[in-house]
């Protein structure tokens, strides 16, 4: 076989490879979330249809968007953070494919994204590290122990704003639930879907009176297992600190 007889060879090879995917070959979907410990109690959010939300003209939003490394002392209120939930990860409904159909786009709607929260100013909650049940949109505790701000920003790189905000985002993706239709190419779609997200919470802080930072720079290794994920079939992906401006 000549050299170029190989590259075809490969090229046809990779491409096939690449076109059948666990959909194909008729393998049942992963869930559509995470499974919730059932000893965990879960703290149910204000629903954000019947909430009233601070008009915000869209331009003005976009023009004003910047990343905000430094917040005011100030506390969310549990509405507050339920209306930031619902505009990055909500759910509108789940689909008879199923599938959950959400308020940020994903490839698919695949929605491969959990969304974990370092919460230390929000009224009603004690601070420590949650998860979001989106389909429940609720949250459950995972770690409330009282270092737990210091070990994630120890593993953020000791980022002040993580340590100081009100709450950090922190969504950590499961693969399996891309690669299930798309392989390999849905770890692309991952990071753009990533996007999507983290640009819906810059859109909707602006209309709390808050400030966001989107953090790639992390140690990847340190945050997964500060949220007791594998750092293969699920990890960090992007996170995102967020406070109140200050005046």
């Amino acid at each position: 076989m000549s050299d170029l007889d190989g590259r075809i060879f490969w090229e046809k090879t990779k491409y096939q490879y690449l076109a059948i995917s666990p959909q194909d070959l008729g393998r049942p979907q992963p869930p559509l979330e995470l499974p919730v410990d059932p000893s965990a109690t879960l703290i149910p959010l204000p629903d954000p249809a019947v909430m009233a939300k601070p008009p915000l003209d869209l331009w003005q939003a976009i023009k004003q968007r910047i990343s905000v490394r430094n917040y005011a002392e100030q506390a969310l209120t549990l509405e507050e953070l339920s209306l930031l939930l619902w505009a990055t990860q909500g759910v509108r409904r789940v689909s008879a494919r199923p599938a959950t159909l959400r308020t940020v786009p994903s490839a698919g709607a695949r929605h491969a994204f959990e969304t974990f929260l370092l919460i230390n100013r929000v009224e009603g909650l004690p601070p420590g590290l949650y998860r979001y049940a989106a389909i429940e949109h609720a949250l459950f505790a995972v770690d409330l122990a009282q270092d737990i701000n210091a070990r994630v920003t120890t593993a953020c790189e000791d980022q002040s704003q993580v340590a100081n905000s009100a709450v950090t985002f922190i969504w950590a993706a499961v693969i399996e639930r891309m690669t299930w239709r798309y392989q390999v190419r849905g770890y692309r779609y991952i990071l753009l879907d990533a996007g999507h997200v983290c640009q819906n919470l810059y859109l909707a802080a602006g209309g709390l009176n808050c400030g966001v930072c989107a953090i790639a720079a992390y140690d990847d290794d340190m945050l997964n297992q500060e949220l007791r994920l594998d750092g293969v079939n699920q990890f960090v992906a992007y996170v995102a600190s967020l406070g109140k401006r200050k005046i």
